[in-house]
């Protein structure tokens, strides 16, 4: 049984910093692309970042470039997202996803940037 779960979430100030972590079992996850989507209240749900198979290879919205960091350990079967700077239109609901012929989804982590 595939399963994605997120964990890290939380409330955080504005210029704070908040780890999420994101634990995969399933399937073979150094095959598999991960990302990180997140959707905000009223909008769609965006990539926000991801990191290829080796994780030689990451990408990010121009939103987050140079505010967040995305990992991962293929020995623990974990990819992380670091997030510093943290802006209120930060909040938003983060999704780990694996891909690679299919898609699988975690049900998120509630993250809020409010003072």
């Amino acid at each position: 049984q595939v399963q994605l779960v997120e964990s890290g979430g939380g409330l955080v100030q504005p210029g704070g910093s908040l780890r999420l972590s994101c634990a995969a079992s399933g399937f073979t996850f150094s095959s598999y692309r991960m990302n990180w989507y997140r959707q905000a209240p009223g909008k769609e749900r965006e990539l926000v970042a991801g990191i290829t198979i080796p994780g030689g290879y990451t990408n990010y919205a121009d939103s987050v470039k140079g505010r967040f960091t995305i990992s991962r350990d293929n020995a623990k079967n974990m990819v992380y997202l670091q997030m510093s700077s943290l802006k209120p239109d930060d909040t938003a609901v983060y999704y780990c996803n694996a891909r690679r012929v299919l898609d699988y989804w975690g049900k998120g982590t509630l993250v809020t940037v409010s003072s």
